[in-house]
């Protein structure tokens, strides 16, 4: 009796104290629980995913319909074919006729089902149209992103009542109305939930009809400057209990049409140069009908928990796209181009700084068009992950900002001179608009990512939380079985860990060599990455005890986020090389090198950021931390080095990487990459249509140099014709009359000429033609004066 009794004053002690030391959780944090699914990400924090399970569940919603296939290759490639980007940047618009076929044509209804009038495509397709488009124009897939994710088309599907399925989708479908949303206020900025400056109060008007009195102030909204209606997303005040229990105070979203009285739309912004629409959405006294709410009077107070399902898509699908579009695109244009492009009477594709950079393309490309067929994939299983799709829009567009840079080094000046030759600046001038959108990537990775992950993943945290909330009689016994079930669930992912750790190191085969074989290599990258999400899942449990201090650790946080996006890609890129192990014929191992490559560096990014998260282990009372710190790296790296996961890939590794973009001894990119991109026409099919004749010309004069001999007159006609595609595609862009002012006014002259004019006036004589005349004609004159 006294030791139970004893065990009863400890858990109470225990229980009272952690109800001290940790914060109540938010009602923006607990709306924001309720929001989305888990799934796989729930068994990357358990420390035991199944590998198996994924490629099971998901490898089947995969596949495009024939319908969506079509579509694909001709109304997507039809639009890419109309849209030069360097004018639509110039222009900061596009063409009647673009917007017509746009609309026409379904683009802004990919995702409305068929009964409305859309197309009805899955989520696979509308990402794989967003990939063909952003292979040519940044702008132009932002414009057909947007209607495809939060709309509202979206929302209304989900959420909208009848009537308002009835009267919108439709015109939504045909391109009728353009749609927008407005969610960001002045301040708000990456904390949605604030909504400051958005606020709606219930009345009823003269003729006693329900309805909300709205102001609101929005800006960087998306379409908004050609919208025909806009979602408005306020804070609902009900202060004289009108609701009458039917919907609730909080986050609503009204639906109103351009030309409402009192909204105001129409002033843009101009995002780093780009074209696409955005700006403001500005009311006062604006008077919203009850039936304008979206999803009517009984969704008032839902709008966020909406927002957040849907925003999903936007985040982990249509943002990603662009990232895809670079590397599927970017890689065989550099790569072409570093085989074409000489320096030194040396291709620049074999010089070692470019192979890293053009390495660096393949191996981040491959992690993009990996990671979101396998999100696409999620989302057509009807799951709204949270914390994956945070995983993808932060990390997968951290990427993709990367390749762009990395081609902006390879291709110099083609990449820094602006005009219709220029296939790299417009997307390096986007890529800092998609860091920034729809939750900022430094908020996502410091903050949301592990503080969302934590909480909604950890199989036993929300227990011991809401035990901690509780106020029953209860709630110590539930809270003091959750902990002892959170320490089993730690000291079993530490003796994973180090038992892996230890079996790795045991085999002299996974320290010294890997496998060749694709299916052997999945094998062997699983092992590692099971290892890695044990790592992880182990130091998520040490990190738990800082309590309420660790949603304050940022720092820390963004690592645990760089380990745990680290380890989805490293399974969405394992996944994929399951998938199409067989795909290349068996002498061709170009699928299996890029995976490789991009599986170990992703390995060795978890690995770092796990070590780094030991080494900067917050301080914890009687300086647990410093225990924690050393069973973390112990669990890590449990015989020095030979268990380690840090193994980066070689240099030689980098260079046969590079190699698959820069040569055709490979059907990799010819398989994988170029079916998803437009390179149809103009200088994309140019560059793509040197690589063979530049390698041919390379080809042939190393035979000569051996044969040392002359060529033959079609060998030379071979080598004019490489020299002819050469200058084709290095050439660069320029203007006679160049920016607003020199344009619209014929007469301008530029003032430093115009100067200059002026000045050697006073010093030229009228009948000598340059200075250097003047200065000879001088001293004969004056001979002639004598």
């Amino acid at each position: 009796m006294a030791t139970a009794a004893r065990r009863r004053f400890v858990t109470r002690a225990a229980y009272a104290l952690s109800k001290r030391m940790v914060p109540k959780i938010s009602v923006t944090e607990r709306v924001a629980l309720g929001c989305g699914t888990v799934g796989f990400d729930r068994e990357i924090f358990s420390g035991k995913p199944s590998f198996e399970k994924l490629v099971e569940t998901y490898a089947p919603k995969m596949r495009m319909t024939s319908e969506e296939m079509e579509f694909l290759a001709s109304e997507t490639e039809e639009l890419c074919s109309m849209v030069d980007d360097h004018e639509v940047l110039r222009r900061k618009d596009f063409p009647a006729e673009v917007w017509e076929y746009m609309r026409r044509r379904g683009f802004f209804g990919l995702k409305i089902p068929k009964e409305w009038g859309g197309k009805g495509f899955s989520t696979a397709a509308t990402s794989a149209i967003l990939v063909k488009l952003s292979s040519v124009s940044s702008d132009l897939t932002s414009t057909v992103a947007v209607p495809n994710s939060l709309g509202p088309g979206e929302l209304l599907v989900r959420y909208g009542t009848e009537a308002q399925k009835a009267t919108y989708l439709p015109l939504l479908a045909d391109g009728t109305l353009i749609p927008c949303f407005g969610l960001t206020g002045v301040h708000s900025g990456s904390d949605a939930t604030s909504l400051i400056g958005s606020s709606g109060v219930v009345e009823r008007d003269a003729y006693g009809n329900l309805g909300v009195r709205c102001h609101f102030d929005k800006r960087y909204i998306t379409l908004a400057p050609v919208a025909g209606l806009v979602g408005i997303g306020f804070d609902l005040k009900d202060p004289d209990n009108l609701l009458g229990g039917t919907g609730a105070e909080g986050f609503s979203v009204a639906l109103l049409e351009r030309g409402h009285p009192n909204l105001e739309m129409g002033p843009r912004h101009e995002p780093l140069n780009a074209a696409f629409m955005n700006g403001t959405v500005k009311g006062k006294d604006v008077w919203v009908p009850m039936n304008a709410i979206l999803g009517g009077q009984e969704r008032c107070g839902q709008g966020w928990h909406m927002f957040v399902e849907c925003l999903a898509e936007g985040r982990g699908v249509s943002l990603p796209a662009m990232a895809v579009g670079v590397g599927k695109g970017l890689g065989p244009l550099v790569g072409a181009y570093a085989r074409a492009r000489k320096q030194f009477k040396v291709p620049i594709a074999e010089f070692g700084g470019v192979q890293e950079a053009i390495g660096l393309i393949a191996s981040d490309g491959y992690i993009t068009v990996a990671s979101t067929e396998l999100m696409n994939a999620i989302v057509d299983n009807h799951e709204a992950p949270m914390v994956l799709s945070s995983i993808m829009k932060q990390n997968i567009t951290e990427r993709g900002r990367r390749m762009v840079n990395a081609g902006m080094d390879i291709m110099g000046g083609a990449a820094i001179s602006m005009g219709k030759d220029n296939v790299v600046g417009g997307a390096y001038m986007s890529f800092p608009i998609a860091i920034t959108v729809e939750g900022a990537n430094i908020m996502t990775r410091s903050f949301q990512i592990i503080g969302q992950g934590l909480m909604r993943c950890h199989p036993h945290l929300l227990d011991v939380v809401e035990a901690l909330e509780a106020t029953d009689k209860d709630a110590p016994k539930r809270f003091a079985s959750s902990v002892g079930s959170m320490v089993g669930h730690a000291m079993t992912n530490f003796g994973r860990a180090v038992g892996s750790g230890l079996a790795h190191a045991a085999s002299p085969s996974a320290v010294f060599s890997r496998p060749t074989n694709p299916e052997k290599l999945v094998a062997y990258h699983k092992a590692r990455l099971d290892r890695l999400a044990a790592n992880f899942a182990f130091t998520a449990d040490m990190a738990l005890l800082l309590g309420g201090r660790l949603k304050f650790e940022e720092m820390f946080m963004g690592r645990l986020a760089d380990t745990v996006g680290a380890v989805f890609l490293g399974y969405a890129a394992l996944h994929h090389l399951a998938r199409n192990a067989k795909t290349l014929p068996a002498n061709d191992n170009g699928l299996a090198l890029v995976a490789d490559h991009a599986l170990l560096r992703l390995e060795k990014e978890a690995h770092d950021a796990l070590l780094q998260a030991a080494n900067n282990l917050p301080r914890m009372p009687g300086r647990f931390d410093v225990i924690a710190a050393s069973l973390v790296r112990t669990a890590l790296r449990p015989v020095g080095f030979l268990g380690a996961t840090d193994l980066e890939p070689s240099d030689k590794h980098t260079q046969d990487l590079a190699s698959l973009l820069t040569t055709q001894d490979s059907q990799y990119a010819a398989t994988f990459l170029v079916p998803g991109i437009f390179t149809s026409d103009g200088i994309r099919r140019d560059i793509m249509d040197a690589l063979p004749i530049c390698i041919q010309a390379d080809n042939l004069a190393v035979r000569l140099r051996k044969e040392k001999r002359d060529p033959t007159s079609d060998e030379q006609a071979l080598f004019d014709k490489a020299d002819q595609v050469r200058d084709r595609i290095v050439q660069v862009s320029s203007s006679e009359r160049l920016g607003w002012l020199e344009q619209s006014d014929p007469a301008y002259v530029r003032p430093a000429i115009e100067q200059t004019r002026d000045w050697l006036a006073e010093i030229q004589p009228e009948d000598a033609s340059s200075l250097l005349q003047a200065a000879i004609q001088a001293p004969q004159k004056k001979m002639a004066n004598a």
